[in-house]
């Protein structure tokens, strides 16, 4: 057998340079410094936070934010359910503390983390982290609904699993929530579980066609387009609708209809908006939804708090609606209102000032720690009987707190009279009926080419945050649009006495247009002095009260449609939103009339269309508007006065 020779040193070096590089990584594939799943140490937290997916009664599962105070014992739960991310709402910061994490939407975090609570926010189905299918304002089990799963039985079965299922908790519940969130409330009073021993449904969607997000009396809210896409282009929101204009009221105009601007955006693929288009009127679809209507065919058995912003752009006919539908029937005494001088979810922010405002005070801490506290304590925590009136009412331009027995009434002792302020030749207002010497009319043209700004342009999308200013446009200057040719500006003679309004200005106009449709806005205003010794921004000032839109084609049925009569003076009556305001002496009363509010609305062509949503260029023509106050056909506001 032959004798094996020595490897050669350096052969030998190469040979075991190979074996090693064999069993080195590849370059790239190092071994991972991370976790398969990291473990937070949260040791130092005030607070555990659990994540639960709860299961609904058809299977569904819906993620669910629980987040317990350290310690906790025999305490309430506050629930939020939400469409707009459960994790964002609970992690505004990465902190280690219940407040940092919660504040911002939709937390009052000083109530939340003061009283003790645990906070709970779930995501409604079909958002983000739950399962199931999505569905704008999910309607109630019925017609509209043929489904066994709505917000009330979401609500319920959500319920019942965390009394069963957080041993911390006392098992009592509240629900509260803004806007959609607000919303939400209003669906858990029908069929309430047991468990639930508080509602605070805050700047609620009530009726999206009457007064609230999608529709004012029929004139589409063209900006909401970019709410509907942002909601229901993706489950998670990740997709956004973009700008391609500086100035909203040009990319609007040059998109000629609502729809084609829709249609060029692919929201045809959206359902709630191919509902929006299918049901432009007050039909069966938005009636059925109407939660003032469906909660009045129910008993209140659920202590109710509702909570109305006197400045709220987005949702100023919900509360309101609510309480005139509710409380002639609360013979239990369970329904309250607040109403402050807020934005759209104002009450949980810092609430000293709004826009060009300053009211002396935190308005909305006040409404947190005098309000609200004292009724979650009571029906929460068992704690003493609050000792709240039925109304809480803050009453701008005297800037004070009222405690009231009704709504609307100002006061033991006190009654609103619905007092018409008429409308005169020379532009001029007052409570004087028009003279048979007066000319009978006024006169203006309304050109949908050139329609009116609804504030300042340029005009922003709408926003609230990076500078927006979306949320405080209902205090804007109206001299932007008192100084057109397009708008009719009605001034009373400066006030000598206070003239306090309660409860809701009424428009009841005598017009006639050229056209075979037109929209009305009737704008009521207090114009300041013209100079205010301690603001002097506010010399001139004319700062809106109340104000709304109403869609001609409404005048004789909101569900039926029908062309105006051309250059016949017809009469539109139509509701304005809630107003509790003093005009002081020295000011005066302005009714500013017109048929634009662009791009808030859409634009009314002026010629009837089976579906403004679909007018083609040549529909949009331009009309010779008259505002009639002649004797027999006196246009006038009826404006609510204390007596």
């Amino acid at each position: 057998m032959p004798q094996a020779r020595p490897v050669p040193p350096s052969l030998l070096a190469l040979l075991l340079g190979t074996a090693l590089l064999a069993q080195a990584p590849k370059a790239g594939a190092l071994p991972s410094e991370m976790p398969a799943e990291f473990q937070v140490a949260t040791g130092d937290w005030d607070y555990t936070r659990r994540v639960e997916m709860i299961p609904m009664r058809d299977g569904v599962k819906l993620h669910t934010i629980i987040l317990v105070p350290k310690g906790a014992k025999q305490a309430p739960i506050l629930l939020t359910r939400t469409p707009y991310n459960a994790v964002e709402l609970t992690s505004h910061a990465h902190s280690a503390h219940l407040g940092p994490i919660l504040q911002g939407y939709d937390n009052a975090t000083d109530l939340i983390v003061d009283g003790g609570y645990i906070r709970v926010v779930q995501d409604v189905r079909g958002k983000h982290g739950s399962e199931g299918d999505y569905v704008m304002n999910r309607p109630l089990r019925g017609p509209l609904n043929a489904t066994p799963v709505d917000h009330s039985t979401d609500t319920w079965d959500t319920i019942d699993w965390l009394v069963k299922h957080l041993p911390e908790s006392n098992g009592r519940v509240g629900i509260l929530g803004i806007s959609y969130d607000g919303f939400l409330p209003l669906m858990a009073l029908v069929d309430p579980h047991p468990a639930l021993k508080a509602a605070v449904p805050m700047n609620p969607m009530v009726d999206g066609w009457r007064g609230d997000d999608w529709f004012h009396n029929g004139a589409f809210r063209a900006q909401n387009l970019s709410y509907i896409y942002d909601q229901q282009a993706t489950r998670t929101g990740d997709l956004k609708w973009w700008t391609s204009h500086f100035d909203d009221y040009d990319m609007f105009l040059q998109a000629g209809s609502t729809g084609a601007l829709a249609k060029r955006r692919g929201m045809d693929q959206l359902g709630f908006w191919r509902k929006i288009a299918e049901h432009p009127s007050y039909d069966s679809f938005w009636q059925q939804q109407a939660m003032d209507r469906v909660l009045a065919a129910r008993p209140l058995t659920v202590p109710t708090m509702l909570v109305h912003s006197l400045y709220d752009a987005e949702d100023i006919y919900g509360a309101p609606a609510v309480w005139r539908a509710l409380k002639p029937k609360d013979s239990s005494n369970l329904l309250y209102l607040a109403m402050g001088p807020w934005n759209h979810g104002g009450e949980i922010g810092e609430g000293s000032s709004l826009g060009p405002l300053k009211f002396s005070q935190d308005t909305a801490l006040q409404f947190r720690q005098s309000i609200l506290k004292p009724f979650l304590d009571q029906h929460l925590k068992g704690g003493p009987k609050a000792d709240l009136p039925p109304v809480s009412a803050f009453e701008t331009g005297t800037n004070t707190w009222k405690k009231l027995p009704a709504w609307p009434l100002a006061g033991e002792g006190s009654t609103v009279k619905a007092t018409p302020f008429y409308l005169h030749a020379g532009l001029a207002v007052s409570t004087a009926a028009p003279k048979a010497d007066e000319a009978p009319f006024d006169t203006y043209v309304s050109d949908p080419a050139k329609p009116v700004p609804f504030r300042a342009r340029p005009i922003q999308p709408v926003g609230y945050d990076k500078g927006m200013t979306w949320p405080q446009w209902l205090t804007d200057d109206q001299r932007e649009a008192s100084g057109r040719t397009d708008v009719l500006a009605y001034v009373s003679e400066p006030l000598k006495e206070p003239l306090r309004l309660s409860g809701e200005p009424v428009a009841n106009l005598v017009a006639a247009t050229s056209g075979t449709d037109s929209d009305w806005v009737v704008k009521v205003i207090d114009v300041y002095p013209d100079e205010v010794a301690s603001q002097p921004q506010m010399g001139g000032f004319q700062l809106m009260v109340s104000a709304d839109i109403f869609r001609g084609r409404y005048r004789e049925s909101l569900e039926m449609p029908k062309a105006l009569k051309p250059d016949a003076p017809l009469v539109y009556r139509f509701t304005l939103p809630t107003a509790n305001h003093v005009f002081l002496p020295g000011h005066r009363v302005m009714v500013q009339v017109q048929s634009s509010w662009f791009p808030l609305y859409d634009r009314n062509p002026q010629t009837f269309v089976p579906n403004i949503f679909f007018a083609k260029p040549g529909d949009y023509r331009p009309a010779t508007q008259r505002i009639h106050h002649a004797p027999g056909q006196a246009s006038c506001v009826e404006l609510p006065v204390v007596k």
